[in-house]
């Protein structure tokens, strides 16, 4: 059978293309050798299982520990440990019957269940001494366990990891999941409460990370491909795919699959073209897969909203790196941050973040009163009628969507990018650049072969539109446009409608700037 791109489940290096996953987390056998317990967190889908099970079988195979990969995945939602922690010990026990080097080995639970501040660690302890080298357990999905149940099993580790030299326990443990150990804390109390001295989550001596591939490890993947195939992945594919899944493992991988399963339909014999990037990327944006809606219902919550809705206005924020929510969020792997500037961590979730938070406005535009061919004719867009429009629909509607969104921040750019989102989607697409820090939004619409820049600010001072012709220059520079269109959106207090609303012609740097006023 023939190897191919996976989008379900950890990679096995005899079914699929892959990296190996170590080399994007090193230092984990270091902490192995050093007794100690460390945390592994990264992204949804980002080959954290996948690294587990090499780490397991590399381990066993040096034949210095045993190791076993335990997901505790089934113990999640059970509040109360006194149903939580047997739910993890059984899940101890199937993971052991199922590992060959261990399954020989007697694990016997304590035998009262009743006792779930102490079954977990006189299990381990018990079975530890019954084993012949030392025993690294690698726990998957820590951070679906809740509450009483999360704080008894890390009690439980601790008070083992204490005792070590007294009585025989788990030589070393990786704590994997999502999220680094510091933000299990948020979900268990306030900050303002307490553990006490001997806290639970004081067991961890280092927290690594899993990064995404680089461009180089991409084309390391696409060549595996075309070396069993034949069916070539040129620098200019590779490079696009990067640009547009920044080395996201499963964005990586699924835009691969979707070009060779959905547009060439496994003919290996097809050539793979840069076209060919943009309709999957598209199709993927579309569909929605999993992968995207569980990082689309992260933007229900208060604090990613904290977070990003000032990345999509573009407004300068200053976030302590220290701060729970801001590394929440980073975690997830929604943002990065580069430099200090937060923003989306690759351009598809940009564009998903976009879209899924502009589509309540998007549902509501009326299309007779906003008819979409009004603004286009044969390949060119009429963006003095498009804009004028919105101008009316922004002037009937502003008070209603900024009560009604919940990223009020960004409330005026979301309700722009629906209404031009609408056009767009009869023959183009928009590239965006979000950032903190840069006090604007970059937009450049895409349609039927021609280009057209537009930068929005907001409004708060008698700077904003020398600010913005000069940033908005610049960008149409870069892009090699002599048109572009600056929109402000004025949000000084008391200012009527007549003084908001202008269409102005000026000229810098030999191009045309048109300042539209909402």
């Amino acid at each position: 059978m023939n190897k191919y791109f996976n989008i379900a489940g950890p990679c096995h290096p005899d079914e699929h293309y892959m990296m190996p996953s170590e080399a994007r987390c090193q230092g984990v056998i270091s902490l192995i050798e050093q007794r100690q317990y460390f945390v592994i967190h990264a992204a949804r889908q980002s080959g954290k299982t996948t690294l587990l099970l090499e780490l397991e079988r590399a381990i066993n195979d040096s034949g210095k520990y045993y190791a076993l990969y335990c997901s505790v995945e089934s113990a999640q939602g059970i509040l109360d440990p006194e149903k939580g922690i047997p739910a993890i010990v059984r899940t101890l026990t199937r993971a052991i019957r199922f590992t060959p080097v261990l399954k020989k080995f007697p694990f016997a639970p304590s035998a009262n269940f009743g006792d779930f501040n102490n079954i977990l660690i006189e299990s381990l302890t018990s079975f530890c001494s019954a084993l012949d080298k030392p025993l690294v357990i690698l726990f998957d999905e820590v951070d679906c366990l809740s509450n009483g149940t999360l704080i008894s099993f890390l009690r439980q580790l601790r008070e083992g990891y204490v005792n070590r030299s007294r009585a025989s326990f788990v030589h070393s443990v990786g704590l994997i999941g999502m999220r680094n150990i510091r933000d299990y804390k948020g979900k268990i109390r306030e900050e303002r409460e307490t553990l006490g001295s001997a806290s639970p989550f004081n067991i961890v001596t280092e927290s690594l990370t899993l990064r995404d591939f680089t461009q180089e490890e991409t084309g390391e993947l696409h060549s595996q491909h075309a070396q069993a195939v034949g069916q070539t992945f040129s620098t200019e594919v590779t490079q696009r795919i990067y640009y547009h899944a920044q080395g996201q493992p499963w964005l990586t991988n699924a835009i691969a699959r979707e070009i060779i399963v959905k547009i060439l339909g496994n003919d290996f014999a097809k050539e793979i073209i840069p076209p060919h990037v943009g309709q999957a990327v598209e199709a993927i944006i579309h569909r929605r897969d999993t992968h995207i809606d569980s990082l689309l219902e992260r933007l229900k919550e208060d604090r990613v909203r904290k977070v990003i809705d000032p990345v999509i206005a573009g407004k300068e924020r200053v976030f302590d790196p220290m701060d729970d929510d801001f590394q929440y969020v980073q975690d997830l792997g929604l943002l990065k941050n580069e430099g200090g500037s937060l923003r989306p961590s690759n351009p598809i979730y940009a564009e998903v973040i976009v879209r899924y938070l502009s589509m309540k406005a998007q549902n509501s535009i009326d299309d007779h009163a906003y008819p979409v061919q009004g603004y286009y004719a044969g390949n060119q867009l009429d963006m003095k009628k498009l804009l004028t429009d919105f101008q009316i629909f922004w002037r009937e509607n502003a008070a209603i969507w900024q009560e009604r969104f919940e990223y009020k921040e960004s409330a005026p750019h979301l309700v722009l990018m629906a209404f031009l989102q609408r056009v767009v989607n009869a023959g183009g697409h928009i590239i965006r650049e979000m950032a903190t820090e840069t006090r604007r939004l970059d937009l450049c619409i895409h349609f039927k072969g021609n280009r057209y820049p537009i930068e929005i600010k907001l409004r708060y001072d008698n700077k904003t539109y020398k600010e913005g012709k000069k940033q908005l220059s610049d960008y149409m520079e870069t892009l090699g446009c002599d048109e572009g269109w600056l929109i402000v959106f004025d949000r000084r207090k008391r200012q009527p409608w007549k003084n908001k609303l202008f269409w102005k012609t000026s000229r810098a740097k030999g191009m045309q700037i048109y300042a539209v006023g909402c």
